[in-house]
């Protein structure tokens, strides 16, 4: 049997649905070295949380999250809440010496990343790792783009075209929620996709972003609020050209107007001798074209559910597909294997400021109708 690690998680939304699946069930398939305790919930709705809780198989519950984080029970805190509070929380934590997984966008703004990546890495000194959820990353697909890449098997990357499309907000007649409002979210679609599909392009590309050209636009500026109207503080849609180190030119569009588009999230690479594209509408598949076939090149469709394939080889028989859950199980798996080994895991708080730096420079760049904002490393 592995030694425990009591987790203590705060919030109990959406992302905690996912994450309390993820932690109850990742070492019942991945050989793990530490086993996951589900010590404690933190919500501050007593009810709410003691109900959710019960739903999910927590011990015991908080109602304040500094609470949480002191617990004798507590080593690894799982932070689910919206991105006004993560750089508070994260930074106790680390100096409390406990492991932090914690949601994109990492921060609500540069500074605070800054300062969480500084306390990450002060804090992996003394044995103590931290890690940033970007879940798309554990897509099989989407690893076996990034090993494909790694082999050189499409050559030189010279395009990067992503999208995140959702329609959600498409009803003018929706209601406000904290999504909405810059002081909780940070930003609108570009902090809550664009993060995703820039992480994304960045890790399969191994390369990094180093300067945008963008626009943005809120399409519904009020919406019902309780009895009144509340003013929407964010973007509805951000489109952005960029440029990677290495020379490749890159296209990214995130939405929540796009009328049938539940969660499309699409990633495609061209480089010199093949191209990459993915679909999380397909999410088990990934399309190949090689230019090394010849006159009989074309895109292939690989199923990835090969136990070769990146994490697929724990569940279950090729042809048997994965879903949206099974990423949250990779990432804990992931996470607690380093936290086992002693070592860093990715993507790191670093790669979450990478990120950050990313969608403030879109901001900027948008806000000055500039034709070209750098990303500069103190920003």
């Amino acid at each position: 049997m592995t030694e425990e690690i009591g987790v203590g998680m705060v919030g109990h939304a959406f992302m905690g649905a996912v994450h309390s699946h993820a932690w109850r069930n990742v070492h019942r398939f991945f050989d793990v070295p530490l086993t996951p305790r589900l010590a404690v919930l933190g919500g501050r709705d007593p009810a709410r949380t003691k109900e959710a809780a019960a739903k999910y198989g927590w011990a015991a519950v908080e109602t304040d999250w500094r609470a949480l984080v002191a617990r004798d029970d507590v080593h690894l805190v799982d932070i689910c809440t919206p991105g006004d509070t993560h750089a508070e929380i994260a930074l106790a934590a680390l100096a409390a010496g406990k492991h932090v997984l914690c949601e994109k966008p990492l921060a609500n703004t540069v500074a605070e990343a800054e300062a969480m990546a500084a306390a990450a890495r002060e804090a992996a000194a003394r044995g103590v790792r931290s890690m940033v959820a970007f879940n798309y990353r554990r897509v099989p697909a989407i690893a076996l783009a990034r090993r494909l890449v790694e082999e050189g098997r499409i050559g030189e990357v010279r395009h990067v075209r992503a999208v995140y499309l959702q329609d959600w907000l498409s009803d003018p007649a929706s209601p406000m929620t904290w999504r909405l409002r810059k002081e909780k979210a940070g930003s609108g679609a570009l902090g809550d996709l664009g993060a995703h599909i820039v992480d994304a392009a960045q890790y399969v590309t191994g390369d990094l972003i180093t300067g945008v050209g963008a626009t943005t636009e809120t399409f519904v500026r009020s919406r019902p609020d309780g009895d009144g109207v509340g003013e929407v503080t964010v973007d509805d849609a951000a489109v952005f050209l960029a440029r990677f180190s290495s020379g490749a030119l890159g296209t990214f569009e995130a939405t929540r107007y796009a009328l049938g588009r539940k969660n499309a999230m699409r990633l495609e690479v061209n480089g010199t001798r093949g191209s990459l594209a993915f679909d999380f509408e397909s999410m088990n598949e990934l399309s190949v074209f090689s230019a090394d076939d010849g006159p009989a090149a074309g895109f292939r469709r690989i199923l990835v559910t090969e136990a070769d394939h990146p994490y697929v080889g724990a569940w279950w028989p090729p042809g048997h597909l994965l879903g949206y859950e099974h990423t949250f199980t990779h990432e804990a798996a992931d996470f607690l294997t380093a936290v086992g080994d002693g070592v860093d895991p990715a993507p790191s708080f670093a790669d979450g400021l990478r990120v950050q730096r990313v969608l403030a420079a879109v901001e900027e760049s948008a806000a000055q109708r500039s034709t070209w904002t750098t990303i500069g490393e103190s920003r």
